[in-house]
C-alpha cells in the first residue's frame, strides 16, 4: 500500500504537518500579542485618552478645556 507513494508522498507528508504546526504557532502568537496590546490601552486614563485626541487634531482647545474641567 505505501509503496505505491514512493518518496514524494512521504515528503508531502512531512511538509503538510510542519504547514499545519506553523499555522497553529502562528495563531497561538497572534492571539497573545492582540491581549497584551489590549491591556496596555487599558492602563490609560480618560486624561490620556483626552490629550491624545487633542493632540491628534479631533477636538480643538476649548473642547479639550471643557472635557478636561469636566474629568477633574
Amino acid at each position: 500500500m505505501w509503496h505505491d507513494m514512493g518518496w514524494g508522498g512521504m515528503w508531502f507528508g512531512w511538509v503538510f504537518w510542519i504547514i499545519v504546526i506553523g499555522l497553529v504557532v502562528y495563531a497561538i502568537v497572534r492571539a497573545t500579542t492582540g491581549r497584551q496590546q489590549t491591556s496596555q490601552s487599558s492602563n490609560e486614563t480618560p486624561l490620556d485618552i483626552l490629550k491624545k485626541r487633542y493632540a491628534k487634531g479631533e477636538i480643538n482647545k476649548e473642547q479639550f478645556e471643557e472635557m478636561k474641567k469636566n474629568l477633574e
